[in-house]
C-alpha cells in the first residue's frame, strides 16, 4: 500500500453512493472513486453517464479502472484499541512490543501506544496522553445521546400539538384523526426503537465515526417517515372515491369504448356527428360526472400505455382547436424510479388543489394548486 493512501481521511475510504468503506473499488476518468457495483448499478439507469461527485457526463460510457489501493479493510484502518471502553483498563494494558503500560494516544493512527512506541514509532505523530482522548471521545458521545434525546422530545413535543389541533376539528377530520396518531405513534415507536439500536451499535462496533452513523441515521428515517405519511394521504383521499364512466360524446373519432370504462386508440377514424362537446383535434375522452365543489378521487389503470395524459379538465377547455395542454405551465418534468401502473386522482375543489398518485406505491406522484372555475370535467388524452 502507497505512502499517500495511509494519509487517506475516514470519508476518503467511504464510497460516495453507498456510503460504506469500498468494495472492489475502481476510478473513474474524472478521479473519483466508487464501489465498482454501485457505479454500475448507478449508470445501468442513468444517463448521461455522469460522475456523482464532480457531476461530469460521459456521452458514451467512460471505462473505469481498479483501484486496489483503495481497498482498505476497517481492521487496517482502525487497529485501534477501543476508547469507549473505562479508561483504567486501557491505561493498565501492556504494549505488547516494549511491555509498558499504554499510557498514549496516538491520533495519526488512532491507536494506543507506550513512551517508548511515541519516542521509536511515532516521532512524528501527533500524539496526547490516552486519559485527555479517552475524556474527548467520551463527551462527543454523551453530546450525541443528549442531541438524540432532544430530537425525541421535539418529536414528542410536535406530535402533542398535532393531537391538539385535531381536537378542534370538524366532524369530517375526525375520521382522519385515528389514522394520523396511528401513524404518528408507530413511528415514533419505530423511532425511538431504532435509536437505542443505534447508541448500542456506536457501543458494540466502538468506532470513532460516531456523528456520520447517526446523520446516515437521520436521512434514512426521514426517507422512511416520508413514504409512511405518503401512504396514510393516499388511504385518507382514497375515502372519496367516485364512480366515473366515460362520455361517448366527447370522444375523439379515433377513440373506442365498450363499456363506458375502457378506451382504446384505433387507427381508423370514425364518422361521428361534430357535436360542439367532441374533442376534433387532441385524441381526448371526458367523463360524464362533473363537480363545482367538494372533493372527488378516482384511479385509472395505464399499465402497458407507453403514452398517455391524465387529469382534469374545465367544461370551457377547447376543444376543436389546437390550444389543449394538459401539462403545467410551464411543463414540469417527473424522475419516477418506474413508471406507475394505476394512477389515482385526488381533486379538492375548494382549495384549489389537484395531486396525482402512484397507487400500488402508495407515493405522491405530484401535486399542483390552480385557480379552478365552476365545472371540472375528468378527462382522458391518448397519442
Amino acid at each position: 500500500m502507497s505512502a499517500a493512501t495511509n494519509l487517506l481521511s475516514d470519508d476518503e475510504l467511504l464510497c460516495p453512493i453507498c456510503p460504506n468503506m469500498f468494495t472492489d473499488p475502481v476510478t473513474t476518468p474524472c478521479g473519483h472513486n466508487f464501489c465498482k457495483k454501485c457505479i454500475t448499478q448507478h449508470w445501468d439507469i442513468n444517463f448521461p453517464f455522469q460522475c456523482t461527485v464532480c457531476k461530469k457526463a460521459f456521452y458514451n460510457r467512460p471505462q473505469v479502472r481498479l483501484n486496489p489501493d483503495m481497498k482498505l479493510s476497517r481492521k487496517q484502518k482502525f487497529p485501534v484499541t477501543s476508547l469507549i471502553e473505562p479508561v483504567e483498563n486501557l491505561e493498565n494494558r501492556m504494549c505488547r512490543k516494549h511491555d509498558k503500560h499504554l499510557e498514549l494516544f496516538c491520533k495519526t493512527d488512532q491507536t494506543c501506544i507506550c513512551v517508548l512506541c511515541s519516542i521509536l514509532d511515532h516521532k512524528t505523530h501527533e500524539v496526547v496522553p490516552l486519559r485527555e482522548e479517552y475524556e474527548g471521545k467520551k463527551a462527543e458521545l454523551e453530546k450525541t445521546e443528549a442531541e438524540i434525546q432532544q430530537m425525541i422530545q421535539k418529536r414528542r413535543l410536535k406530535i402533542q400539538e398535532i393531537k391538539e389541533s385535531v381536537k378542534m376539528s370538524k366532524d369530517a377530520a375526525d375520521r382522519q384523526k385515528a389514522e394520523g396518531v396511528q401513524v404518528l405513534t408507530a413511528l415514533m415507536e419505530s423511532v425511538e426503537r431504532r435509536l437505542k439500536e443505534l447508541i448500542k451499535e456506536i457501543e458494540d462496533k466502538q468506532e470513532t465515526t460516531e456523528k456520520q452513523t447517526v446523520e446516515r441515521f437521520v436521512e434514512t428515517l426521514w426517507k422512511h417517515m416520508k413514504k409512511l405519511f405518503e401512504a396514510a394521504e393516499l388511504k385518507r383521499v382514497q375515502q372519496y372515491a367516485v364512480d366515473v364512466t366515460l362520455d361517448p360524446d366527447t370522444a375523439h373519432p379515433k377513440l373506442n369504448s365498450d363499456d363506458g370504462k375502457q378506451v382504446k386508440y384505433g387507427d381508423v377514424r370514425k364518422k361521428l356527428p361534430d357535436n360542439p362537446e367532441r374533442f376534433s383535434y387532441c385524441v381526448c375522452v371526458l367523463g360524464e360526472q362533473s363537480f363545482s365543489s367538494g372533493r372527488f378521487y378516482f384511479e385509472v389503470q395505464v399499465k402497458g400505455k407507453t403514452d398517455w395524459d391524465l387529469g382534469v379538465a374545465t367544461e370551457s377547455i377547447n376543444r376543436k382547436g389546437h390550444e389543449y395542454s394538459a401539462c403545467t405551465a410551464p411543463p414540469v418534468r417527473l424522475s419516477l424510479q418506474s413508471g406507475p401502473e394505476k394512477v389515482g386522482v385526488f381533486v379538492d375543489y375548494e382549495e384549489g388543489l389537484v395531486s396525482f398518485y402512484d397507487v400500488d406505491a402508495a407515493a405522491l406522484i405530484y401535486s399542483l394548486q390552480t385557480c379552478l372555475i365552476p365545472v371540472l370535467h375528468l378527462s382522458e388524452c391518448f397519442h
